[in-house]
């Protein structure tokens, strides 16, 4: 068995600010600001300075992120119901009322999505871009449609008649299905039945046609393909009627913290997800009454648990269309820069990391450094180490493949593989099995906490000494998502944070519990503290008359504790600016209890994904004495609670230039995809009628980032931005980038 860490006790709470304000008007509920936020990614659906099929990404993204929160959250409240737990959240809610609460908002939700897709149908085909019902089939497209199906799908496809001799079967998670009542011409004897649309059939299929040169482009879903020739899978019956449905089960897996075997535990585990209790059930809204009914029945939901819809069912599917090749209707594509300092290096990270640390901001700039940097160490004849956290890396993972090409050079190589990175598993399953077999000492970490810290580390010897590169990480090691996640890699060769990040390493393989991090914080030991200590440095400027401020880029700000340090900070007077992407429960703008506190979201063309935080130190910010930290952890009690986490200070003045006075400030100008919240909890869309118009990733795309640009011999080029009405001397911030 694995022995179980422990974790060191966290500081006692804040005394409340205005003890008088309750519970209730103190936060915001988690679940109804998560709807809140996917209602933001919704609204860019309907964003008109987007292209046409772009907005459609958005309303298939809204669509995803949906199905999760059923899979996840509403199945773990209805979990806590049905187990008689009382327990109440933050602002006062149990678990019931939250999920009445949800109930409306989702039903909304789910009204607009069906309201946005008739929308943008419209709009698309004045694009000659339309999705079709059986009935517009020309007849050239219906034959070749009827020889795609005989050839493609009808093999695929299994009927099954639902009667006491074939019961009705198991429908997997996010299983769509046709139910079916025939009558058999021969007698009219009535006969219902099952059929399972698999779920490697593509949802939509595209007719004959090349849209791209101007000519019309042309869909059609699966499910009225299989209407269209009915009479294939069954002749010698007429159809009564028919409806089409889906269902979403719960998807979480809960951890025994007794488990013997994390590995076989998740494949036990992720069998026992796709046999989940039904949460959701979406089905046509002109579907016979009784097919609604044995759907129902036989899948155990009831009326709160389905909903009826009217337009498209599995809004996330839509994704394939955006597939099209329509140039004209996406954004214009991006290549991502690579960094000129490695270049001038003639390629050798090592060298360029060793002259000076480094940030490369993705996806402005490019993961491949990264990757560069890994399969560099594999090659390296002098590295003798590599030590590498994975926590989500993608299905074909050139991270891994580097680790497994060091593992067979003779490396000593070894990979923490998180298996409890949710919908993740059977993927990581799969890699550790992969790296075992290549020689990588493969590291499951802790039964408890999951391991989320984004940590790599390569050690090297140089002569007589050893020296150790680091990267630290705000995402993923993923290549897909790091084109469209915004995220910062911190590439650094400082002798005390490589110790810091090697007793991090050295806890999560072998218990080893740090006895003194010199420069990193780190959760679940101290990163709650050193947040509440950072915190109270600000009141304390604050109370003596200093400057005082605290600039925050966040996910998800959820933490009660936090939440009540930083309203103790906004009564001393501290001045707190949040870019909080998406769940916040904090309530800005409350008089006596966050008066100084403003919160914003930036939902655009690429997901803000970078966690940052900056204490002022008694000066105004932006400042080169500001204390400046990047970390993989958003502001909730998993995070710094139940996580391997670390929180990393950026203290090179080249980089701590480039976080704060470009990253930072461009969040907090940006006015082309920001949302103000409100202290009623509602996120209104900020006017750039105030100011010149700035949207924050068109500026990264086309602007270099300090670190990363090179030798310049220009300082007035530097890329800096200035707040409104700044006062702080442009000279001096390049100073402080050291590039003056």
């Amino acid at each position: 068995m694995r022995a179980k860490a422990v974790a060191m006790p966290t500081s006692a709470p804040t005394p409340l600010v205005a003890p008088a304000i309750p519970a209730s008007e103190r936060y915001f509920n988690r679940e109804l600001s998560w709807l809140s936020f996917n209602e933001r990614v919704l609204a860019e659906a309907m964003n008109r300075t987007h292209p046409l099929l772009e907005r459609l990404r958005f309303l298939s993204i809204s669509g995803n992120n949906l199905d999760e929160f059923f899979m996840v959250r509403v199945a773990g409240l209805r979990g806590q119901v049905q187990a008689s737990i009382e327990t109440v959240s933050a602002e006062g809610m149990t678990p019931a009322q939250q999920l009445v609460a949800i109930a409306e908002q989702a039903d909304h939700l789910m009204e607009e999505q069906q309201r946005v897709w008739s929308l943008l149908t419209k709009e698309l085909a004045r694009t000659d871009f339309h999705v079709i019902t059986a009935g517009k089939l020309t007849k050239a497209e219906r034959d070749w449609l009827q020889t795609h199906f005989l050839d493609q799908i009808f093999p695929v496809l299994t009927p099954q008649a639902i009667d006491p001799a074939h019961p009705f079967p198991f429908i997997p998670n996010k299983g769509f299905s046709l139910i079916l009542e025939l009558r058999r011409q021969s007698d009219d004897e009535l006969l219902r039945a099952l059929l399972m649309l698999p779920a490697m059939l593509p949802r939509f299929i595209r007719l004959p046609g090349n849209g791209r040169s101007g000519g019309t482009v042309r869909w059609i879903s699966l499910e009225n393909t299989i209407r269209a020739f009915f009479d294939q899978l069954f002749p010698g019956y007429d159809l009564v009627g028919d409806g089409a449905f889906r269902v979403i089960r719960d998807s979480d897996i809960e951890v025994e913290e007794e488990a013997e075997d994390l590995v076989r535990f998740y494949q036990t585990a992720l069998k026992r997800r796709r046999r989940g209790e039904v949460i959701h059930l979406t089905m046509e809204e002109n579907a016979p009454p009784g097919l609604l009914m044995l759907v129902k029945s036989q899948l155990g939901v009831d009326d709160r648990d389905t909903i009826l819809v009217s337009g498209v069912l599995g809004i996330n599917d839509l994704a394939l269309l955006v597939e099209e090749d329509r140039p004209d209707l996406k954004f214009e594509p991006h290549t991502p820069r690579f960094p000129e300092r490695i270049r001038e290096h003639g390629g050798d990270c090592f060298a360029a990391i060793r002259s000076k640390d480094l940030v490369v901001h993705h996806p402005y700039e490019s993961f491949e450094v990264v990757l560069a940097f890994l399969r560099q160490a594999a090659a390296d004849p002098d590295v003798i180490a590599i030590k590498q956290t994975l926590y989500r890396a993608g299905k074909n993972s050139p991270i891994v493949r580097a680790l497994i090409d060091a593992a067979e050079a003779g490396k000593s190589v070894t990979a923490v593989v998180e298996l409890k990175a949710r919908f993740d598993e059977e993927q990581n399953i799969r890699w550790a099995s992969e790296l075992e077999r290549a020689g990588v000492q493969v590291v499951y970490g802790f039964v408890e906490w999951k391991t989320h810290a984004k940590l790599s580390m390569v050690v090297r010897r140089e002569g007589a000494a050893i020296r150790t590169y680091v990267h630290f990480g705000t995402g993923n090691y993923h290549p897909i998502t790091a084109r469209i996640y915004t995220d910062l890699s911190f590439f650094t060769a400082d002798p005390l944070l490589a110790r810091d990040a090697a007793q991090v390493m050295n806890y999560i393989t072998g218990y080893v519990q740090p006895t003194r991090l010199e420069k990193l914080a780190m959760a679940p030991l101290a990163m709650r503290s050193r947040l509440y200590g950072l915190i109270d440095e600000e009141i304390a400027h604050a109370k003596k008359g200093r400057p005082a401020a605290i600039w925050v880029k966040l996910n998800s700000l959820v933490d009660a504790g936090i939440i009540e340090k930083l309203y103790e900070a906004s009564a001393a007077g501290v001045e707190i600016d949040l870019i909080i992407r998406g769940i916040c429960c904090l309530k800005p703008g409350v008089p006596g209890l966050s008066d100084n506190i403003r919160v914003k979201s930036v939902i655009g063309r690429f997901l803000e994904h970078s966690r940052i935080c900056v204490f002022s130190g008694g000066h105004e910010l932006p400042s080169r004495h500001a204390k400046v930290f990047i970390s993989s952890a958003d502001w909730m009690p998993r995070n710094l609670d139940r996580r391997v986490e670390i929180m990393v200070p950026i203290e090179n003045p080249t980089v701590h230039a480039q976080v704060l006075n470009q990253v930072m400030l461009a969040n907090l100008k940006d006015n082309q995809q920001s949302w103000e919240l409100g202290a009623d909890g509602r996120y209104t869309r900020v006017a750039d009628d105030r100011e010149e118009p700035f949207n924050l990733h068109r500026y990264f795309m086309t602007n270099p980032s300090l670190s990363g640009r090179g030798q310049m011999k220009d300082a007035k080029a530097v890329p800096v931005l200035m707040l409104p009405d700044e006062e702080e001397d442009l000279s001096e911030q390049s100073d402080a980038a050291g590039l003056a």
